[in-house]
């Protein structure tokens, strides 16, 4: 658990006090319909709360909880202080700046990227967002501005300034996140923009690739066939171990994403990335193909 809870980002603190009061809650044996039934609230707040979803947390509403649930003064206190700092404290893509572009599904994503100690993800189709070039992303949402409401300028501007701006996660102080990708070998082949956009995006992958220890890709090439991936991409997020989260999955397709918190569906997803390490060359014949890709581009 947080053991410095003013110093907590307000993300970990929104994951950290989810899980908490859901741990209280199953230990006092209550299930979600008796809680909102006491406090006259409608289901979907105990979810969203439990979820790690509302940008803030009222207190009151947690020492309610903390009534019912009849937790320890030590329990109080610490719940009560993550609610706190949510109030008090924004993360950066909550600013006003960028509230415009940052919709609930990548809200939800950002909270778990800043909170995660590590990331695995198998990527089909794109190049993994915290290795992707601003030209990159604006090509990508050229494309996109066919199948979704196209994007004003600014929003655009905005958009591109996120996913740059969350590249700064590799290089935290003290704890960088360990980001481990797969990239399905199209993701090099495919051109996305004009062909210098390609060779600079993955002249980038190389140069984060070796320049820091944290950052290992791996590319399933044609060859090998069939493979665990082959349902779509993912992402696998692990949390520090001083914390009551377990490792969680998070989803998304053009309309909606999911985070996935059930032991049985993250163990699958672990297992296909692990099947996935195992079937894609070792890191620097990796390197080697995406060095070749730039090339043919």
């Amino acid at each position: 658990m947080i053991t410095d809870v003013e110093a907590a980002t307000p993300a970990l603190c929104r994951l950290q006090l989810g899980s908490e009061l859901r741990q209280l809650r199953l230990a006092s044996g209550l299930k979600g319909a008796q809680v909102v039934k006491k406090l006259r609230w409608s289901p979907s707040k105990l979810t969203r709360l439990e979820t790690g979803e509302n940008s803030s947390v009222e207190p009151d509403d947690v020492l309610a909880l903390c009534d019912i649930y009849q937790a320890d003064a030590e329990a109080r206190e610490r719940l009560h202080g993550y609610a706190v700092v949510t109030r008090i404290k924004r993360d950066w893509w909550l600013s006003r700046e960028y509230r415009p572009v940052v919709n609930p599904g990548l809200r939800a994503f950002l909270d778990l990227e800043a909170t995660a100690t590590s990331l695995q993800t198998y990527e089909s189709e794109f190049v993994p967002g915290l290795l992707q070039t601003e030209a990159y992303v604006r090509a990508i949402h050229q494309i996109h501005q066919r199948a979704r409401e196209a994007l004003s300028a600014q929003d655009l501007d905005r958009t591109a300034t996120v996913r740059t701006t969350r590249a700064a996660v590799l290089s935290r102080p003290d704890t960088p996140l360990k980001f481990t990708a797969i990239i399905n070998e199209a993701v090099l082949r495919r051109a996305v923009g004009q062909p210098p956009v390609m060779r600079d995006q993955l002249a980038h992958i190389v140069d984060v690739v070796e320049s820091r220890p944290n950052v290992r890709v791996q590319v399933v090439p044609f060859r090998v066939g069939a493979h665990a991936g082959m349902e779509g991409s993912f992402f696998l997020f692990h949390f520090p171990e001083r914390l009551a989260l377990k490792p969680m999955v998070y989803l998304e397709n053009l309309s909606d994403a999911w985070v996935k918190r059930g032991d049985s569906e993250v163990e699958r997803y672990r297992d296909a990335f692990t099947d996935l390490q195992a079937l894609a060359p070792g890191p620097q014949e990796s390197l080697s193909m995406i060095k070749e890709a730039i090339k043919e581009h």
